[in-house]
């Protein structure tokens, strides 16, 4: 039986922030070591740069990711910037795993019609909903820095290392800065 893929529309409107969601395969643990998370900033830092984003907010759970980003040009494509910090942690655990772990590389291996692929992220785009209000932008900008205190990881939001919400709180030792002038 053919397996159909799960499609989303982007919908690319100047002046939207996008509230974006992805994970790992299988919903594993994938995001739980320093080491990964790091790839992860790293990646959104560029890709941030390189496409023209701002970032409003994010959390880096051990199986998913919360973003809220900003198209700072007229003409943007968010799938692009999806694909750009997606495929670098991809690209980066797979040669870590090569190099280190053979087991876990040939776990997240799966056969994909007469080839092999690598699996670092759930199939699909994950979620993106646009936001059309600052009262939304803000709801999910909280939404999003709760994630680690309604799982049991922290007890207030400012105590989860990876995500904005020190940055929200005033204190400015966070792991990826906030484009906080798309407010001014």
């Amino acid at each position: 039986m053919k397996q159909h893929r799960k499609t989303i529309h982007h919908f690319n409107d100047p002046g939207h922030a996008h509230f974006l969601t992805f994970s790992c395969y299988q919903q594993l643990p994938l995001l739980s070591r320093e080491r990964t998370r790091r790839w992860f900033i790293e990646a959104v830092g560029d890709a941030r740069e390189r496409h023209g984003f701002a970032l409003l907010a994010y959390v880096i759970m051990p199986e998913h990711i919360h973003l809220i980003v900003f198209p700072l040009l007229p003409a943007y494509d968010i799938a692009v910037f999806l694909k750009a910090i997606k495929q670098s942690v991809a690209r980066k655990a797979k040669h870590f795993l090569r190099d280190h772990n053979q087991a876990w590389l040939e776990n997240l291996t799966v056969q994909r019609g007469s080839r092999k692929a690598f699996r670092f992220w759930q199939t699909g785009p994950g979620y993106d909903r646009n936001i059309h209000s600052k009262k939304e932008l803000f709801e999910k900008i909280t939404y999003i820095h709760n994630n680690p205190v309604r799982r049991g990881l922290v007890s207030t939001p400012e105590e989860w290392k990876w995500s904005s919400a020190r940055w929200y709180s005033g204190k400015r030792n966070v792991e990826l800065a906030i484009d906080d002038s798309i407010f001014s």
